[in-house]
């Protein structure tokens, strides 16, 4: 049972390529909780594969303090991802993490690191987040994991964020159950964290805002294309579902986004295409399969021309660094 002066140890395992900021900005949240309280209340270390300098997605090193192999104190264990996360596999990882669990620790994944958990079988049964860019490509390579797009999501003893600031709501959220709204709050202040925000919450900006597009009936279709990638609907449908003719929709494209709106959904279709073959091992043939096309010669002609190279060009541009080349130390 966990008493006052329980400790609550929190050991952040540093992959290859991690999100830096998502790092530094949980450790600076289990800081302040303890300036708070005057007292510490959490603490955390930071872990490798063997103790030493982790190179981050933003080309700076973190020192990892301790190896991961003979960490076993901890009361959680949050999986730190970044870039190329597909690009790494090590069974130690897995095998330690399934360790944490079944010693009953909290587990957790920042960023892309839902894909480690997942990999690890972890979250069957659970549901679990990851940043927008990569849910398609989470859902795709596991698709009984129940994935959704909320800043983040505590199921049970599973933590999983988006990544970015919405490490900060994950671990107010932490802060705020075992030790106090009031806690919570003044934390959130020291930060300038203006609210505290829910898991329930989206993680991106509404389409009006980050399209800088105003027209109701166009933000409606640009909807409708984003939710609708691996079957595209048809110009006809989109135009219909907004009350227009076709020509009309043509006119409504080529005024605001200069492009007519078969151009505009190929092009969304084909940088998902792009975002797979670069984050995920599917073959080149199911990429298409998730990106609308169903001719695999097709996807390869529309990729080349709009891409300057074919599928299996991106692919292998992608995988010059084998997984074998990359450790958890630098």
């Amino acid at each position: 049972m966990r008493g006052p002066e329980f400790i609550y140890r929190v050991g952040f395992l540093l992959m290859p390529e991690f999100s830096m900021s998502a790092v530094m900005l949980a450790i600076d949240t289990l800081r302040l909780a303890n300036k708070a309280l005057s007292k510490n209340v959490y603490s955390w270390t930071t872990l490798a594969s063997k103790p030493g300098e982790v190179t981050g997605s933003n080309g700076l090193d973190l020192n990892a303090q301790r190896a991961f192999t003979d960490a076993d104190e901890f009361d959680a264990i949050l999986v730190c991802g970044g870039v190329n996360i597909q690009k790494y596999d090590d069974p130690a990882v897995t095998a330690y993490i399934r360790r944490k669990v079944a010693h009953g620790a909290d587990i957790g994944a920042f960023c892309t690191g839902s894909f480690v958990l997942a990999k690890a079988g972890l979250m069957n049964g659970y549901r679990c987040t990851i940043h927008w860019e990569s849910i398609p490509a989470l859902i795709e390579q596991f698709p009984d994991v129940e994935v959704v797009s909320e800043l983040f999501v505590a199921d049970r003893n599973r933590l999983t964020c988006a990544g970015g600031v919405s490490v900060i709501d994950l671990m107010l959220n932490i802060i705020s159950q075992q030790k106090g709204w009031d806690v919570a709050t003044t934390v959130a202040d020291d930060m300038l964290h203006h609210r505290i925000r829910t898991e329930n919450e989206g993680q991106r900006m509404d389409l009006r805002s980050r399209s800088g597009i105003a027209h109701p009936k166009l933000l409606r279709v640009i909807a409708d294309m984003e939710n609708n990638i691996e079957t595209p609907l048809s110009c006809s449908k989109l135009a219909n579902n907004v009350c227009l003719s076709t020509r009309q929709l043509e006119r409504l494209f080529r005024t605001y986004l200069a492009v007519p709106p078969t151009k505009y959904y190929l092009r969304m279709r084909l940088g998902r295409a792009r975002f797979l073959l670069q984050q995920t091992s599917l073959s080149i043939f199911d990429v298409a399969l998730a990106s609308g096309f169903i001719s695999a010669s097709h996807f390869s002609k529309c990729f080349r021309e709009y891409f300057g190279e074919p599928p299996s060009g991106e692919r292998r541009r992608n995988q010059s660094i084998s997984p074998s080349t990359l450790e958890l130390v630098g």
